[in-house]
């Protein structure tokens, strides 16, 4: 598809469905992305479908709307991550720009969500939106990294929400806001604490329902916190990017 440019800036749309192949394999019958938003299928392994969002244009800047969609169908088991990572910059047009998420999960399905981080580069203006819907049987890692500016810069602004809902329950429903404009606090010791990077990992699994995690905190700046459903939410906040990626596996490690 082509890119579709309007005078509020870019429009572009990607598109990604995952069902059971019926022979212990995952198909990908929908596989589609116009504009900066390429979708590719890589090798697989085992029953999981792999794919990877490309990045076929710098952005988001000021005034895109960027939206993804991706559905792990009853059976399916999907991996979706990105090639680089996301770099929201400013551009001529003032507006804010905004990157909307919606993720599906069905019954016997797993979804495991793994882009790469989001960099709020300076004089940017970007707004997250990430909706999940897991049902009842469904398996989701999902992965979430802000790191606020490029080296040696200060961050643009940055507002990211994220809602999990579980067999239609509402789990996690949390919003993220920092940079130039922000309510105040949010780089204070009950916020980033003069972090530069935060990240969260939502692990939901049918068996939590019974047996939940224990709420755990790692010294170096992780948290653990069981959710009310079948869902656990990993925190954690770092001086940089690197940092932040081995403590939210140190903590994704602690739940097996």
């Amino acid at each position: 598809m082509d890119r579709v440019t309007t005078p509020g800036g870019v429009r572009a749309r990607a598109r990604v469905l995952a069902r059971g192949d019926g022979r212990g394999g995952t198909a990908l019958p929908v596989l589609e992305g116009e504009g900066p938003l390429a979708v590719r299928r890589t090798r697989g392994s085992g029953a999981e479908a792999h794919v990877m969002l490309v990045g076929a244009m710098s952005g988001p800047l000021g005034g895109d709307h960027f939206t993804v969609t991706a559905e792990a169908a009853p059976g399916a088991r999907l991996r979706v991550g990105s090639a680089a990572a996301t770099l929201a910059l400013p551009g001529q047009d003032k507006a804010p720009a905004r990157y909307d998420v919606r993720l599906s999960v069905g019954d016997d399905a797993e979804l495991r969500w793994l882009p790469e981080q989001l960099i709020s580069a300076h004089g940017s203006e970007l707004t997250v939106a990430t909706r999940v819907d897991v049902a009842a049987g469904g398996r989701l890692l999902l992965r979430e990294e802000q790191v606020l500016g490029r080296s040696g810069e200060e961050p643009g602004r940055l507002t990211s929400r994220l809602t999990v809902r579980v067999a239609g329950r509402c789990v996690l429903d949390q919003e993220l806001a920092c940079g130039p404009g922000a309510p105040g606090g949010w780089d204070g010791p009950a916020g980033l604490a003069g972090h530069r990077a935060a990240g969260q990992l939502v692990v939901v699994r049918p068996q939590f329902a019974a047996g939940p995690p224990p709420a755990r905190h790692f010294p170096q700046g992780a948290a653990v916190m069981p959710l009310a459903g079948p869902a656990v939410l990993v925190t954690a906040v770092a001086p940089d990017g690197l940092r932040l990626r081995r403590l939210l596996e140190e903590g994704l490690a602690s739940l097996d």
